[in-house]
């Protein structure tokens, strides 16, 4: 067989074979899911991921999932717990253990601890008569009909059902949470979402310089402030007046129409007279929409008199 086609069956099979298994687990999803979200919902303290190996880096990635999206919890390493870390543990926590054997060693060693400190657990495996399933209050079970790994030895169907299931906890505590889009960006300050749910117009926009002109300034004047402002426009004003722009777009397709006649024009000749503006404590989500909406790149930042105050752009959102 080719190589190139060798891979590429390779390839499908696995995604098939967890396809598959995902829609199994959709299928049988039901009350036991039911009960770990209500669970959760009516904790006052933290969901505890724990798990070792693959399982771990599962468990570690669910943490953060659910710790993104409005539900306290954090990664501990069961053999970590075993050796002094069960300590990161508070009596109103939830425990969360991953194995899909149900039988890994430094996992059911700190099951006693967990039952003994009065925490709530609950389980994801792919045997429900497994020790971690029989000792846990809620059994989420993951099983597996065969691993995509070519010898079916390799994690691989089975962690794509274990983090598929936390992604689904996520989702499913966000909905009954009703989390918004704004509680998302005030955990995600750093992010690029955060950024413009967050962030106002006042904050990034261009207040320095900018590049006003007279209506009677020269064509000639008018290139030269384009240029100057860096910004690509410039915006005529009389006495504070906002009476339009000219974009550097509008002067190329001037000169292009008017040619000779271009250097005898003034800029209210070409000026867009009715330029969006925003104001400097709106959202920059805000001022996203406008321009998306309105098909252009800059907006003018005008206080409660319609006075210019400033200049946003939309590179200065995608930053």
């Amino acid at each position: 067989m080719e190589q190139r086609q060798l891979i590429l069956d390779v390839a499908k099979d696995a995604l098939q074979t967890e396809a598959d298994a995902l829609l199994r687990i959709k299928r049988d999803l039901g009350e036991e899911f039911v009960r770990t979200v209500e669970t959760i919902l009516a904790c006052n303290g933290k969901v505890i991921m724990t798990g070792m190996g693959k399982s771990g880096l599962v468990a570690k990635k669910i943490a953060a999932t659910l710790a993104s999206t409005g539900t306290p919890s954090f990664y501990m390493h069961p053999g970590e717990a075993f050796h002094g870390d069960l300590g990161m543990i508070s009596k109103g926590d939830i425990v969360i253990a991953l194995s899909y054997s149900g039988e890994t060693d430094e996992v059911l060693k700190i099951v006693p601890f967990i039952h003994d400190n009065g925490n709530f657990l609950i389980s994801m495996t792919g045997n429900c008569n497994s020790s971690l399933a029989k000792n846990s209050d809620i059994h989420l079970d993951v099983k597996v009909e065969r691993e995509a790994c070519i010898l079916h030895l390799a994690p691989t169907t089975s962690t794509t059902a274990q983090l598929a299931l936390g992604d689904a906890l996520a989702c499913s505590l966000m909905k009954v949470r009703n989390f918004t889009s704004m509680d998302y960006a005030r955990l995600h300050p750093g992010g690029s979402l955060g950024r413009r749910l967050l962030m106002t117009v006042g904050n990034v926009m261009h207040r320095n310089d900018l590049p006003i002109v007279d209506e009677n300034c020269s064509a000639t004047e008018m290139i030269q402030r384009i240029s100057q402002g860096g910004l690509g426009l410039i915006v005529i004003c009389r006495e504070g007046e906002i009476l339009g722009i000219v974009t550097d777009g509008d002067v190329r397709r001037a000169m292009e129409s008017k040619q000779a006649e271009f250097f005898n024009i003034r800029p209210m000749d070409i000026a867009s007279t009715t330029p969006k503006m925003i104001h400097p404590e709106e959202k920059l989500i805000e001022a996203e929409k406008m321009m998306t909406q309105h098909k252009i790149n800059s907006l003018l930042v005008v206080d409660n008199d319609k006075h210019l105050v400033g200049v946003i752009q939309i590179y200065d959102i995608k930053l």
